[in-house]
Order: C-alpha cells, then sequence, then structure tokens
C-alpha cells in the first residue's frame, strides 16, 4: 500500500507546516522506539505480577495470595499443635488440597446469602461492641487501631470478613440444618442401644456472670457489687442468663453465654460447691464475693450418678445423629451451589469440592478474538438497507399529485 501526502493546500506555509509536522512525528516515533529498546525492555525483569487470579466465582474472584495466606496460617495452627518436621509438612499437604474448595464454598455461600437477602448487620454490631467491651476501648478509634494490632488487617476488612462468617452460618442454618430432621423413635433406639455411653458421675452444670473487680478503689468495688446484684436480680426475674452474660460479663465464657465444662463434687471452689451443689435446675445465686470479682451463676443441669434419663440426653443424643447427616448435607447443597455457579479455575490448581460434569474451564480474556466482518458483507449489507423516507407511511398516497422546481 502507497501512502500519499495530502492535496497540495493553497497555503504553501500552512503546507510546509503539515509535512515537516509529519515528519518530526515519524522522527519522535523512532526515538521512543529506541528509547523502549535501550531502557524499557532492559526493565523487564523488575516487572511483577502483583495479583495473580486463579479461580472467579460468581462475580467475585479468589487469588493465589489468598491461598498462600491461607497454607501459612494452616501451618501456624499446626506448629502451634506441637507438629514439627516431616509431620508438619505431610499435615500441611495433607489439608492443603482442600484450600480452594474452602475458598470456593465460601463465596458461594455469601453469594447465595445475598441472593437470599439475608440480613446480618445488627448481629455485626452486636458482635463488634462485645468485642470492644470485653477489650476495655471505649473510644471507636482507638479500638480500630486496636483490631489492626491484633488482626494484622484493616478494621473495615475485619468487618467484612465477621459479616461473611455470619452470613455463611445463616445460610447453613437456613438451608442445610433446619431441613435435617432426626425422629424420636430413632433417638430412643439409639439411646437404648448405647446405654454405656451414658453412664453418668454426678455433675453440674453452670453459667455465669463475673463482674471484675481487678485495680479497682472501694468505689469501684462498690459499684462492681450493685452491679452484679442488679443482674442476679435481672436473672431470677426471667431475663436470659446466656444473653446477660454475653453482655456484661467479664469472664473469658462471656462469648459462649458464660457456659462452663461441668463439674463433679468437690472441682469447684467451697464456697460455689456450698452454694449451688443442692440447688434445682433454673437457680440463681446471689453475687459470690470472689478475689477477682463478683460472680453470679445460674445452675443449667445436674446430673446424678448412674445411668442418665433419656430426657436427660436427648440433646446428645440428637448431636450424635445428627452431625453424620448434617456434613454430607453441606457438601451436597455446595455441589448444588457449584452446579448453578459461574466458575472458571485455572490450570494447575484444583476444587477438591468439584460438581461432577461441572465445565470449570479457564477462559483467558487476552485470547479471546473478536468477531470479524467482510468489507464486502459490510457493503451488502449497505445496498439491502431500506430508507424510513422511501418507506410509504400506512394512511397515506404516493400519489404524485404535482411538480416541484428548484431555481
Amino acid at each position: 500500500m502507497t501512502l500519499r501526502w495530502p492535496r497540495q493546500h493553497p497555503c504553501d506555509e500552512i503546507n510546509t507546516h503539515r509535512i515537516f509536522g509529519a515528519r518530526r512525528y515519524n522522527e519522535n516515533m523512532k526515538f521512543l522506539s529506541i528509547l523502549l529498546l535501550s531502557g524499557g525492555f532492559a526493565n523487564a525483569a523488575d516487572v511483577s505480577v502483583m495479583e495473580e487470579i486463579v479461580c472467579k466465582v460468581n462475580g467475585d474472584i479468589i487469588t493465589r495470595t489468598e491461598l498462600e495466606r491461607d497454607r501459612k496460617q494452616l501451618e501456624s495452627e499446626f506448629r502451634q499443635q506441637g507438629l514439627t518436621g516431616s509431620r508438619l509438612q505431610d499435615a500441611v499437604n495433607s489439608r492443603a488440597k482442600d484450600l480452594l474448595r474452602d475458598r470456593i464454598d465460601r463465596l458461594l455461600l455469601i453469594s447465595k446469602g445475598k441472593e437470599l437477602d439475608v440480613k446480618v448487620d445488627p448481629d455485626v454490631a452486636k458482635r463488634l461492641a462485645e468485642i470492644q467491651r470485653k477489650a476495655g476501648i471505649a473510644d471507636p478509634e482507638k479500638f480500630q487501631q486496636f483490631v489492626r494490632e491484633q488482626t494484622g488487617m484493616p478494621f473495615e476488612d475485619y468487618k467484612n470478613d465477621l459479616k461473611n462468617q455470619l452470613i455463611t452460618e445463616r445460610v447453613i442454618r437456613q438451608e442445610v440444618s433446619s431441613k435435617i430432621q432426626v425422629p424420636r423413635a430413632e433417638l430412643e433406639k439409639y439411646y437404648n442401644e448405647h446405654k454405656s455411653e451414658f453412664q453418668r458421675k454426678e455433675r453440674v452444670f453452670l453459667r455465669e456472670i463475673l463482674v471484675s473487680t481487678e485495680g479497682k478503689d472501694a468505689a469501684g468495688i462498690a459499684a462492681a457489687e450493685k452491679k452484679a446484684k442488679d443482674l442476679s436480680a435481672r436473672a431470677r426475674k426471667g431475663e436470659r442468663f446466656g444473653e446477660l452474660a454475653q453482655s456484661n460479663s467479664d469472664a473469658p465464657s462471656a462469648q459462649q453465654g458464660g457456659e462452663m465444662p461441668p463439674f463433679e463434687k468437690g472441682q469447684l471452689l467451697k464456697e460455689i460447691d456450698d452454694v449451688v451443689w443442692n440447688q434445682p435446675r433454673g437457680y440463681v445465686t446471689d453475687p459470690i464475693k470472689l478475689p477477682q470479682g463478683f460472680e453470679v451463676l445460674r445452675v443449667e443441669e445436674h446430673h446424678k450418678a448412674g445411668l442418665a434419663e433419656f430426657e436427660e440426653v436427648e440433646n446428645e443424643v440428637m448431636e450424635k445423629l445428627f452431625q453424620p447427616r448434617f456434613d454430607p448435607e453441606v457438601r451436597k447443597y455446595l455441589t448444588k451451589l457449584r452446579q448453578d455457579a459461574f466458575l472458571e479455575i485455572k490450570p494447575g490448581f484444583e476444587d477438591s469440592g468439584a460438581a461432577p460434569g461441572k465445565n470449570t474451564a479457564w477462559t483467558d480474556p487476552a485470547q479471546l478474538k473478536p468477531e470479524t466482518i467482510t468489507k464486502e458483507e459490510v457493503a451488502s449489507k449497505t445496498r439491502h438497507k431500506k430508507l424510513l423516507w422511501a418507506i410509504p407511511i400506512p394512511g397515506t398516497s404516493t400519489k404524485k399529485t404535482g411538480t416541484s422546481s428548484s431555481r
């Protein structure tokens, strides 16, 4: 193809600027090419990929960095359990094959939660308020700084992760747990066939609310005692003890609603043992003065020695029969979510929870080719195009009624 300059402009000066402008442009492009060849490519080795997407799940992505972070966290957990050397690596490798699966599971559940319009903002606010109260930090900005220091992540990211966790729990409870039914007859059958599992030592089950007095002066101690008495009175009037514990207790058990492990006779402090041991279920104590503060206790259960009655262990039997049903149902539900989802996985990565027959082939946008059309096809379409002004309008006549001339 021959490049031609535009037709000579009547003004030679303008034409001269046009020609020299074009030449100057060509020279600049040559100079830029030299710079790219000499300097730009020399720095190519310094270019690094900041992030690599390895999986697309509906409108979300999973990156290599996230999987590497999950693996490091997994390794840290196993180290805390005392694993080292080859045992550590074997344990990490065994669990690491499910890291991508777990990430996909979470994104699918979060996506489903949005589809179901699951609302958890009040629960998030309540959980954050509880954490803030436990940390003893009243100032919101200082609390956010505390979260950043403790988690190594921005406060908003931590808050979003907490929200996503609550969404996934709600979806599982709503879509899976609530639909698993174990007939009472089956529970009783299991109990009758496994009575040896329900032989009990005498034990008492308690919940606690601790109002701490550590570091407080006389006025602070008096205020703590008053608060403990008020909480005891509220619990006796029918307020839920677990919720009172979550909102007011300074004990580590507060997050579990004050729930404590079962105690046998003699395992409790004598001042507590004397108060609660012979009390019925639902009994709430007055505040008990302890070195660390004032403790209010509620008797949840009191199991006598010997074979436990079915009613005492019904929940325990339910848990034994529920869990074997629950895990397969969750995986079945997640498989269905995969089948209905947009899911692409990069070569070299594997979803251990893949849905049978689901196409998850990776599509690289850079390899997509635009649809092309020839000039002949364009011309053909143009020739066949009907013009609006040439089409008669219904109800009008195209009969020629006069002439028109132009002067």
